[in-house]
């Protein structure tokens, strides 16, 4: 499997996913963040809808992320709800093969089913400030083992 994505030195899993899901050549956003945030700097994109936002920065978190130890390892915020379950399917089909432990919280839904899935454990959490607010006063969400956080804002360009 040849693609512009080799550049980054991916895991082989990634690799297999990005292929799957039809990616040949990063887009502008993904050339651009990708190698940033590989290397551990801290940074700020924006591009239109449809250019692959989610995966430039999704791509470097699940590459450092070890799977399986305790502690919530990444928080991704969303303004919405609609974009919270966005980013978590995207993040759970870019790390299928990593058995990444994704959720999604957010306003709307029951707390138990969430609540329920943070005490099993979780790699990644997506979730609108609202309701990450409610679950860390109700001491379910502990941030204390977060390596790297993101906020994920829809715009119109």
């Amino acid at each position: 499997m040849t693609t512009g994505f080799t550049q980054f030195d991916l895991k082989p899993q990634l690799m297999q996913s990005i292929s799957d899901l039809g990616y040949t050549e990063p887009t502008p956003i993904q050339s651009q963040i990708i190698p940033l945030m590989l290397e551990g700097n801290d940074v700020i994109g924006q591009a239109q809808t449809g250019t692959g936002k989610t995966a430039a920065f999704m791509l470097p978190i699940l590459q450092t992320l070890e799977p399986g130890k305790r502690g919530i390892k990444a928080l991704v915020m969303a303004p919405t709800r609609e974009l919270a379950v966005q980013v978590a399917q995207a993040s759970s089909e870019l790390g299928k093969g990593l058995n990444i432990r994704v959720l999604a919280v957010y306003g709307g839904q029951p707390y138990k089913p969430q609540i329920d899935r943070l005490r099993q454990g979780v790699d990644i959490v997506i979730g609108t400030p609202g309701r990450l607010k409610d679950l860390i006063n109700k001491k379910e969400l502990n941030l204390g083992a977060v390596e790297t956080w993101c906020w994920m804002k829809r715009t119109k360009c």
